[in-house]
């Protein structure tokens, strides 16, 4: 029998590899950044060359991307954030923004399913917070619109599946626009507002009691109600 040397892995190459796990794991959305190098270097207890070429590796494999000056992205394992095909066309053609809400839909609702089940008390702290300031919004009638990307967000990351987490975040950056036009033109009323956020705690109340059916209907209650308000907007610009 003949016997390989074992060659000691390098230090970047391991610490490319806790990274890359944490990524995978679902601990880094996409669009978060990865600390600073220092911090990094602190964290591993190594140099910052090191923690650079573990950058390196990772932005050769398409996990994340390098800005001068502004750290380091995680990227998205699915690539139809805004600036894609999908995007642009939901820009000059409103009315697909309404196909990507069906998807959403069936999407979402298996979201919340999933995440009734495996949600952490970590997740559903996060959940609980952002419906308490929506309901601080409401009663002060400000939008709750980034409040209510994060929420769906947050269900995503507590199926503790990676990629309903990246599918959840390209598709929300690649609405971003479109929604944030839905708010200023449609969900006018202190009515719109309170059922938006009665429909936000009726899913969070139902991951929370664990109630995986619960959940994944009333998510499909709030995004049938979405799709309707989103419908009228779409009309309302054709006109």
């Amino acid at each position: 029998m003949v016997f390989k040397p074992i060659r000691p892995k390098k230090v970047s190459a391991q610490i490319a590899e806790q990274i890359r796990s944490s990524i995978l794991a679902g601990e880094f959305a996409p669009g978060d950044k990865l600390p600073p190098e220092r911090e990094l270097a602190e964290m591993f207890g190594v140099s910052r060359p090191s923690v650079r070429e573990a950058l390196n590796i990772l932005t050769s494999s398409g996990l994340v991307m390098s800005y001068q000056g502004g750290g380091t992205i995680v990227k998205s394992l699915v690539d139809i954030s805004a600036g894609s095909p999908l995007a642009e066309l939901i820009k000059g053609e409103q009315a697909r923004a309404l196909d990507v809400i069906e998807v959403r839909k069936c999407m979402e609702a298996w979201t919340s399913y999933y995440a009734a089940q495996r949600a952490l008390p970590e997740d559903l702290r996060k959940l609980e917070r952002i419906v308490g300031e929506m309901e601080r919004n409401l009663e002060e009638m400000k939008p709750s619109q980034d409040l209510d990307a994060n929420f769906h967000i947050i269900i995503a990351q507590a199926t503790h599946n990676v990629v309903w987490l990246h599918l959840m975040q390209s598709i929300l950056d690649t609405m971003r626009e479109f929604q944030r036009g839905v708010w200023r033109a449609v969900y006018l009323t202190e009515e719109d507002h309170r059922n938006l956020f009665l429909h936000h705690r009726a899913v969070f109340e139902a991951i929370r009691d664990r109630d995986a059916e619960r959940a994944r209907d009333t998510m499909l209650t709030h995004l049938t109600f979405a799709e309707h308000r989103s419908s009228a907007y779409v009309t309302q610009q054709q006109k």
